[in-house]
């Protein structure tokens, strides 16, 4: 029996066969793609996704330096655990970081599209700090200039400020529930008249959907859906487009049955690509696109 799927209308996907066609890719196959530069893979061990994540990191600070250069890499809050280990490594190692500039991909903001302040315990800046930069030596970390993150002050000249650098070396990041990437929402797709013209949009103060704050109130509010502020200031297309090279990190595992993130991985990697799922986007640039095992086993029905 077939049944029109509930969220399917909502954030735009034109044909409901496209939601059943994705959701058949079996672990086997999710890994093939026509882009040879879209690099799929799955990673079964949790402290192997994170150490080389966190690998991942530190290797282009590293070689940015040994080739006399800024690292410019744009960073998401979520996944978090790459970041200890980054620290670890770089202070463990005596990596100078003070050629790193960071762009965060956003941060929350309130219903008048006031960003969060730094020190609220629910922002990304405070995420940042706490797991990042405040855990890497003084001697070493990035300086204080060099580290940004998108606010009710600058979100207009936010893309050209990572533009100005010459374009992120990597933009990391996840795919969120309803196939968003930062908080570039499904929904945004209804205010460009085509791909191309998505494809050019620039940072902004955005409204969230329900389903990314229902996936957040999960993941960092205690299940508090009231808490999650309903705004976002985020980057854009035009910002992930214009990265070097993306790394995208999915790790979405709920329990030893669940991944929640299991069937939006493959519509972003191997569904049409379009405006309503800004994940998949990523089919069409030099990307790694890494899933814990579990988000890449079968989706199927069950009920626990």
């Amino acid at each position: 029996m077939a049944f029109m799927p509930a969220l399917a209308k909502f954030i735009d996907f034109q044909d409901p066969a496209e939601c059943a066609r994705v959701r058949a890719i079996t672990r086997d196959q999710i890994t093939e793609h026509d882009n040879p530069d879209f690099n799929i893979r799955v990673v079964d061990s949790t402290e192997v996704f994170y150490s080389e994540f966190a690998l991942d990191i530190v290797g282009r600070i590293v070689q940015a330096a040994e080739e006399g250069r800024n690292c410019v890499l744009i960073l998401p809050v979520g996944p978090l655990a790459q970041y200890a280990i980054a620290a670890a490594i770089i202070n463990r190692l005596g990596i100078d970081c003070t050629n790193l500039i960071t762009f965060n991909m956003d941060e929350y903001a309130d219903e008048n599209g006031q960003t969060a302040p730094a020190d609220w315990e629910g922002s990304f800046a405070a995420a940042m700090g706490a797991s990042f930069f405040d855990k890497i030596d003084a001697a070493l970390r990035p300086k204080e200039e060099n580290i940004h993150f998108p606010d009710s002050d600058n979100i207009d000249d936010y893309s050209d400020m990572i533009a100005a650098t010459g374009g992120a070396d990597c933009c990391y990041g996840g795919i969120g529930w309803c196939g968003h990437v930062a908080f570039w929402e499904s929904s945004l797709g209804h205010n460009y008249d085509s791909l191309d013209e998505w494809k050019q949009a620039k940072a902004q103060i955005i409204e969230l959907t329900p389903m990314t704050i229902m996936q957040n109130a999960l993941h960092s509010f205690g299940g508090d859906w009231s808490w999650v502020p309903p705004k976002a200031a985020t980057i854009a297309p035009a910002d992930i487009l214009g990265a070097k090279h993306r790394s995208f990190w999915l790790d979405g595992v709920c329990g030893p049955d669940m991944a929640w993130q299991g069937f939006i991985a493959r519509l972003a990697a191997h569904g049409r690509v379009n405006r309503f799922v800004p994940g998949s986007i990523l089919q069409t640039v030099p990307t790694d696109y890494t899933l814990l095992g579990g988000v890449a086993d079968n989706v199927e029905i069950a009920m626990t």
